[in-house]
């Protein structure tokens, strides 16, 4: 499957019993579309800082998974990602007690090697409560491993290579 299909696939599907970050964190998507994605959350006290408002870890996992996930709409199938950069800033603090935070990432730009994203997070207020770019790394096997075979073949294949 394409990413864009994979991601309408986890939107659609019951995976509560799938470990992951999201159930983790009980995010789930509103939004699947070439290039942008969208999630929700609600607020809980497990989610507070030292301070007792919601950590800004909460805020930068939710920017990283949709900007992300916009980025991974975008690949083909058998083609990943994995975040090189992530530069997040906060603008308020939000309560730990049931507030919804929604959060909406789109590519700016998705080459053969990197993408970069853009996100925001809003509050159920539709306060703007934190805004982040991302750079990613694009992961295709099939380009790795046919480059690793083409560097063996070479190294092998030369006069001075392993015998």
């Amino acid at each position: 499957m394409t990413g864009l299909e994979v991601l309408r696939w986890i939107k659609s599907a019951d995976l509560q019993d799938v470990p992951s970050i999201g159930r983790l964190l009980g995010m789930k998507f509103t939004e699947v579309d070439p290039g942008k994605v969208t999630m929700v959350l609600t607020t809980a006290p497990d989610f507070a800082n030292p301070l007792g408002s919601v950590h800004g870890g909460i805020a930068a996992t939710l920017l990283d998974s949709v900007m992300g996930c916009a980025v991974h709409t975008t690949l083909p199938a058998g083609v990943g990602y994995t975040t090189l950069e992530l530069g997040v800033n906060y603008i308020r603090s939000v309560s730990t007690q049931g507030r919804t935070l929604t959060a909406t990432g789109e590519i700016i730009h998705v080459g053969k090697t990197v993408a970069t994203a853009q996100g925001k997070v809003h509050d159920d207020e539709g306060r703007l409560v934190a805004h982040a770019t991302t750079t990613c790394l694009i992961l295709n096997p099939r380009k790795a491993a046919e480059a690793a075979g083409s560097a063996v073949v070479a190294t092998v294949g030369a006069p001075d290579g392993p015998s």
